[in-house]
């Protein structure tokens, strides 16, 4: 049962195998597995409420978990490090959970969903928090660590000790649910290393001439396939003032740096230069004709740049040839991210070197974990980084 708040002092009796810093998706897993093993865990947040981020998470559908998981949906500068805890606690593995609770979910494309929403979640977590005697305290902010033959932490609410502590404060992405960099600054005082922090799953911001052009077609979405560093990605884009969202560019953005160009194939379905071919005997302007398979707003904008339009039966074979190619390979090279306020996910974290694959344990650190988001493991949009937390808190749950 979450505890709100109950002072305490620094006597004996604040002593616990376990204590897990973070009450979100991966710490609470954590903290059931290890309690279901008969360790005492105590977990601690600063935030007055459990999974905070598990609540907002599919849009409040909660998107918990993807059928096609697989390490190729990761993305880590030691890629093979998530294997091992994905092949011991997958997707069917929480489903079962979820049966056992009694709760309803549905498939779309692979991604997975409660029917009844994510509260369901967050409380079937509680739920096995509490049937292993996991004492959770909220509003309790940690303003310090230390280690000497036991883990020593300094809150508002007093000091508790503990043989194991776990990480599981999750990156620096959606601030405004209270993230912090807490994790990362622990780390490194332990002497691990971290890798570089970016925004992940984020809008991406127009070039200076691009926002002037585009900028006002804000709220025109259309079907793409976005392909960014050899990756390519099917779905929505959305244009907005500022630059491109949507669940294709989200995807992309996992990929994305400084500099790299976006190639948009902006007729995905169908071949561009054929389409030209069947109506080239037309009097049909090639603007009217495009106006068909995409907004007509944007396709008077687009071809603006790309092309004089005409009527199809005035156009050249090297004319039609140069359209469809830009047609299948607009390049556009973003300015930035809308930063780490609209990012989903952090890429990158706890340098998964410094980690035991199979425990989540420092190597450097015996008895310190590290679960979730914290870490550099970043997946693609669609339920992988839920059931990364899931996975690598039960991971840490069978050692800690």
């Amino acid at each position: 049962m979450a505890v709100p708040y109950q002072a305490c002092d620094s006597s004996a009796k604040h002593y616990r195998d376990v204590i897990v810093i973070g009450a979100g998706a991966a710490g609470l897993m954590c903290a059931a597995e290890a309690g279901a093993r008969g360790r005492s865990v105590m977990v601690i947040d600063h935030a007055p409420v459990t999974g905070k981020k598990i609540r907002v998470s599919g849009g409040g559908r909660c998107n918990f978990g993807n059928l096609n998981t697989s390490p190729g949906n990761y993305q880590s500068e030691n890629p093979g490090f998530c294997t091992s805890a994905l092949a011991r606690f997958g997707s069917q593995e929480f489903i079962g959970l979820l049966e056992k609770h009694g709760i309803r979910y549905h498939e779309e494309d692979g991604r997975l969903f409660c029917d009844n929403g994510s509260l369901e979640i967050v409380g079937m977590l509680e739920k096995e928090c509490d049937s292993s005697d996991v004492e959770i305290r909220l509003n309790c902010r940690v303003s310090g660590i230390k280690k000497q033959d036991f883990f020593a932490v300094d809150t508002n609410l007093g000091r508790f000790r503990s043989h194991s502590l776990v990480v599981a404060t999750g990156g620096v992405s959606f601030r405004q649910l209270g993230a912090t960099g807490f994790g990362h600054r622990t780390a490194r005082r332990f002497g691990l290393n971290v890798t570089p922090l970016r925004p992940a799953l984020v809008p991406l911001q127009w070039g200076r001439r691009d926002r002037t052009t585009f900028g006002t077609l804000a709220g025109i979405s259309f079907d793409t396939a976005v392909t960014c560093s050899g990756k390519t990605f099917r779905g929505s884009v959305l244009l907005t003032r500022e630059g491109l969202s949507g669940p294709a560019l989200l995807q992309a953005s996992l990929y994305w740096r400084e500099g790299t160009p976006l190639l948009l194939d902006l007729l995905p379905r169908g071949n561009a230069y054929e389409i030209f071919l069947s109506k080239r005997q037309r009097k049909v302007e090639m603007r009217n004709l495009l106006a068909g398979y995409l907004p007509k707003r944007f396709i008077q904008t687009w071809s603006d740049i790309f092309f004089a339009s005409k009527p199809m039966n005035q156009y050249s074979d090297r004319e039609l040839r140069k359209i469809a190619l830009a047609l299948h390979r607009w390049e556009i090279v973003p300015a930035g991210t809308a930063g780490f306020s609209r990012a989903e996910v952090t890429l990158g974290g706890i340098d998964t070197r410094e980690l035991s694959s199979k425990t989540m344990e420092a190597k450097k650190v015996a008895g310190l974990y590290f679960v979730g988001e914290v870490m550099d493991v970043t997946g693609q949009l669609g339920g992988f980084n839920l059931q990364w937390a899931w996975s690598s808190g039960y991971a840490a749950g069978q050692f800690v």
